[in-house]
């Protein structure tokens, strides 16, 4: 595992999965200009004067008032040029936001913290709060793992302003996302329904086709190579892979997006969105 020091902001290798010290990770949405694993090994003083660095900046900061000396940030640990071990951090990614000891969540469309006043009691209907539910980084597919996997969640604006906590904002989160509060609090997901899990995604988009499938890994617990180009087959391949490992029918309660009274569809569905 490869971890950044929150001090020195190099990279720290750790080989021994026993031996991981605590970490703070953060979860965000990408923009076209991050600071990526080869810009902070050829030229890190560069990397630390651009503006896309702010964050990774912020959550080495935040992490040592936290008590904690390392961090993990998606966009600059992972060396995608090796396709082996891109492939191992997918598979992994769950359980990498699972035993951090915090997340850090950066919404950059929301600018301000919730009004003096405001109560999370779901029911809500105010600007603050519509703006909160429509942030981008509630529409990726990989930040639903990014929201569940983690005990302790906390969210902030675009200029670092704390927002709240995961539990502080659970029922407003539960009601515009279609999450039982108790799993967003720490239930074992795995004894809800396959369908109701694919529902959790239905609504959430990927930049590639292959990443629908491979962003829901965690949540059903399976392991598969990553296969970059195969298109849908990699959703298929996703639910041969669960029909594996449970008998529970509820995968085959989709339906299709597109109507055809001509073309043939198998048992399967072609993406989340069909749950």
């Amino acid at each position: 595992m490869r971890l950044l020091d929150a001090r020195t902001l190099h990279f720290k290798e750790i080989d021994d999965p026993r031996k991981i010290p605590k970490y703070a990770i953060l979860s965000h949405t990408w923009t076209d200009k991050e600071v990526i694993y080869p810009d902070l090994i050829s030229s890190p003083q560069l990397a630390h004067q651009r503006s896309e660095f702010a964050k990774i900046k912020f959550t080495a900061q935040q992490a040592l008032d936290d008590g904690l000396d390392y961090i993990w940030v998606d966009t600059c640990n992972i060396d995608k040029s090796s396709s082996a071990e891109l492939s191992e951090t997918v598979n992994s990614m769950f359980m990498l936001y699972k035993k951090a000891e915090v997340c850090y969540v950066y919404l950059a469309d929301v600018t301000e913290p919730p009004p003096a006043g405001w109560m999370d009691d779901g029911q809500n209907d105010d600007a603050w709060t519509k703006t909160f539910a429509n942030t981008r980084w509630f529409t990726r597919g990989w930040t639903l793992q990014e929201l569940i996997a983690p005990r302790n969640v906390v969210f902030y604006t675009s200029d670092w302003r704390c927002i709240g906590t995961k539990r502080e904002l659970c029922q407003t989160i539960a009601r515009n996302m279609g999450i039982s509060s108790t799993i967003l609090l720490g239930v074992d997901f795995r004894r809800t329904l396959v369908a109701e899990r694919m529902n959790w995604a239905a609504k959430r988009t990927t930049t590639r086709v292959e990443d629908q499938a491979y962003c829901l890994l965690g949540l059903f617990d399976i392991n598969m190579p990553l296969l970059y180009g195969e298109g849908e087959r990699a959703f298929l391949r996703l639910q041969h892979e669960i029909i594996k490992k449970t008998n529970d029918r509820s995968i085959f309660l989709w339906t299709a997006v597109e109507k055809s009274h001509t073309s043939f569809r198998n048992l399967f569905a072609h993406s989340p969105a069909e749950f």
